[in-house]
């Protein structure tokens, strides 16, 4: 027999019916005049049953895949500012979390990770799941959409599970698959169910990228630099272990974000190069075991310059070991610089220090980069609803271009750079 239930909707109505009734209007999510951010059930002795997030009129239901650990995971940052209400397009509803519901329960990260699903799921109603296919059914007339952070090796099942879960448009974090071929099976997955693919790459509507652009139309003749750099200390343990750890190299890893600039707004594609001159002078490539002992060889720095058939010329520095700040640069024809923008910049690092202090041991490209995050998921969640273009936002196509000349570029370079040692 089933038991009465109440539903208590925030700011709306209070009615009583029976459970089979309220699982058709979660369905239906025909919620009259309802600005809910959930639902609560409780049975006639008022004990609380269950609590469901549900996205107000404009939003589109997000499911997060790949939480990761607290203070860590890029997942996890995605998942507060969506929980702060920064995006005000998604609302975060469910999250998918296969290793920390699962066999990293016990392990490192662990215990950060359930005190976090237990503060989120008593604040913000948000359910979580060890699979995809766990999740609910998608509610008639709501847009549903999924982010996926999780590991690039796991992207190309988690999107068919997220299309199999009624997700219309799905975010998918860098470089979106392990090579090519995988990412164009994925194109073709989600285009033959009219699935849209947005890309993570938030450098494409950064300040600096888009201030450096500015500066360079307005100047004719002019040359950009995008210069990308990280914190690791140059050390043969240090970078034996990012080597380890990101095996797919920096081109397919750290600079793939300045590759998906070049594709993006400079019409870089393997079949458009006319040709690429590396700085074999600042230029560096390295075989370092990683931590398990295996050798890894990979760049710790690089600098070229890619001439496309289209006469567009650019070029791209990335250097592991070179520091917190990225930035784009402006040059004349003789190479003198005419103008830079840094990330962050003063206005920013306002912004940095009230990170800081509020998410205390967080990785600290986090809050460098936290308006750009906030500004990818908007605009793609707003996309989801709306259906209108997601400006500047890196396609599945981007992606693919992207991953292809870094798949070019690597052994291209490795082959200068052996040159360069063989012959010293």
């Amino acid at each position: 027999m089933s038991r009465s239930c109440s539903v208590e909707i925030e700011f709306s109505t209070f009615t009583f019916f029976t459970k089979s009734i309220f699982h058709r209007l979660i369905s239906s999510q025909r919620l009259t005049g309802s600005i809910a951010c959930y639902i609560v059930v409780k049975d006639i002795n008022k004990e609380e049953i269950t609590m469901v997030a549900t996205p107000s009129p404009g939003q589109a239901e997000v499911i997060l895949v790949g939480c990761g650990c607290p203070l860590r995971g890029m997942g996890w940052y995605h998942a507060v500012q969506m929980l702060g209400n920064e995006c005000p397009s998604a609302k975060l509803c469910h999250i998918v979390e296969p290793w920390f519901l699962g066999p990293g329960s016990s392990g490192p990260g662990g215990a950060e990770f359930a005190e976090f699903k237990n503060k989120t799921e008593e604040d913000h109603q948000v359910g979580f799941y060890k699979s995809l296919a766990d999740v609910p059914p998608v509610a008639d007339g709501v847009k549903r959409l999924a982010l996926i952070s999780g590991r690039t090796m796991d992207n190309p099942r988690l999107l068919g599970e997220s299309i199999a879960a009624g997700c219309t448009v799905i975010y998918l974090e860098k470089p979106g698959a392990p090579s090519v071929k995988e990412l164009e099976v994925m194109k073709k997955e989600a285009a033959d169910v009219n699935v849209s693919i947005c890309m993570g790459y938030n450098k494409n509507v950064c300040k600096y990228v888009r201030k450096a652009r500015e500066f360079a139309a307005a100047n004719e003749g002019s040359h950009v630099t995008f210069v990308s750099n990280n914190t690791y200390e140059n050390t043969a343990s240090s970078l034996g272990e990012c080597f380890e750890r990101n095996a797919e190299g920096m081109l397919k890893n750290m600079a793939i974000h300045e590759l998906a600039l070049l594709a993006s707004f400079y019409d870089v594609t393997v079949d458009n190069i006319e040709s690429v001159i590396v700085d074999k002078d600042f230029s560096s490539m390295q075989t370092l075991p990683g931590p398990s002992g295996k050798e890894f060889t990979d760049f710790d720095k690089v600098k070229f310059t890619i001439k496309t058939k289209t006469d567009k010329e650019v070029s791209v520095q990335a250097d592991r070991c070179g520091g917190d700040t990225s930035y784009a640069m402006v040059s004349d024809a003789a190479g003198n610089e005419l103008f830079r923008h840094c990330m962050p910049d003063e206005d920013d690092k306002a912004n940095v220090s009230v990170l800081e202090a509020k998410y205390p041991g967080a990785m600290p490209y986090f809050f460098s980069q936290d308006p750009d995050y906030i500004t990818v998921k908007e605009r793609v969640a707003k996309m989801c609803v709306t259906g209108e273009e997601a400006t500047d936002i890196a396609t599945i196509d981007i992606a693919i271009a992207a991953l292809s000349v870094g798949e070019y570029l690597t052994p291209l370079m490795q082959k200068e750079l052996s040159n360069t040692v063989a012959s010293q």
